[in-house]
């Protein structure tokens, strides 16, 4: 269980593909899920649900795998800042997966009822976290790990806001930069650090 937390931990914020993970053990898929299913039980795991929708077709139906705590999933990974200056797929991969949590808890404090999925379609046009509220509206939010933003990084949140229409309220790329920036209808560059600013 130990070695296969750690593996889980390379592979946060991909889709999860029970073979990626039964591949160093030589054990079956379904044991394999049966041992993440423990772990999403402790909660050290989770499996974001892709979401989908009759107006978005060809969808990917894989769901997410998100290491619940991402200082864990640096210790088993033996990565520091320093190496994650080097390895920015990494650094990219744990940053999702601290802001997913760090989104799920804010949801906690609410009154409304909300689900978080993710969606990506077989074009790779993806969104890292779909947040449905109280079964109606929909807004997304991606992740780069970097200080710049630029259009091509809304085009998984342009074709979810175009597909839902008034349901889509709004989408964020989340960056490591210090100012909210408009990039067109309802679509916004907003600082990581307004999480907890």
């Amino acid at each position: 269980m130990p070695r296969l937390l750690e593996v889980a931990a390379a592979h946060t914020a991909e889709l999860f593909v029970g073979t990626d993970l039964a591949a160093p053990f030589k054990l079956s898929r379904p044991t394999i899920r049966a041992y993440v299913a423990v772990l999403e039980a402790l909660f050290l795991l989770e499996l974001l649900p892709p979401w989908h929708n009759n107006r978005l077709t060809r969808m990917i139906k894989t769901p997410k795998l998100h290491m619940v705590d991402t200082g864990l999933a640096s210790a088993l990974l033996a990565v520091n800042q320093a190496s994650l200056r080097t390895d920015r797929i990494m650094f990219g991969h744990l940053l999702e997966s601290f802001v997913f949590q760090d989104l799920r808890r804010l949801a906690s404090f609410s009154e409304h009822r909300y689900r978080f999925y993710h969606f990506r379609d077989k074009d790779k046009k993806e969104v890292g976290v779909v947040i449905e509220r109280d079964g109606a509206l929909v807004a997304g939010v991606e992740v780069k790990a970097s200080s710049t933003v630029l259009p091509r990084d809304f085009h998984g949140l342009t074709k979810l806001r175009d597909a839902m229409g008034e349901r889509f309220v709004q989408g964020v790329v989340m960056y490591d930069g210090e100012n909210v920036l408009p990039f067109g209808d309802r679509l916004y560059a907003v600082p990581i650090a307004s999480l907890w600013t």
